[in-house]
């Protein structure tokens, strides 16, 4: 297990989901904050640490930081 040391300024428990729920939670939530936002996504689905890297890319988005816990994922992003 790791930590990071970016606080996030929303955080989004997509736990539990499957793929594409935790994209489209953060998709929802990124269309709703301001610029420089940082969202914390926390997914237990494997696929969303490739998927939502790929989206945030496509998006103009930028990708801080991908944390492994012991049971799921804590992906940082700022909007742009």
């Amino acid at each position: 297990m790791s930590e990071s040391t970016i606080t996030a300024d929303v955080t989004i428990d997509s736990r539990g989901a499957t793929c594409p729920g935790p994209l489209m939670d953060l998709i929802g939530k990124v269309k709703k904050v301001d610029t420089g936002t940082v969202i914390e996504l926390q997914t237990s689905d494997r696929g969303s640490t490739t998927d939502v890297p790929e989206w945030i890319e496509k998006a103009g988005h930028e990708l801080l930081d991908s944390v492994e816990h012991d049971d799921y994922w804590s992906l940082y992003v700022e909007t742009r």
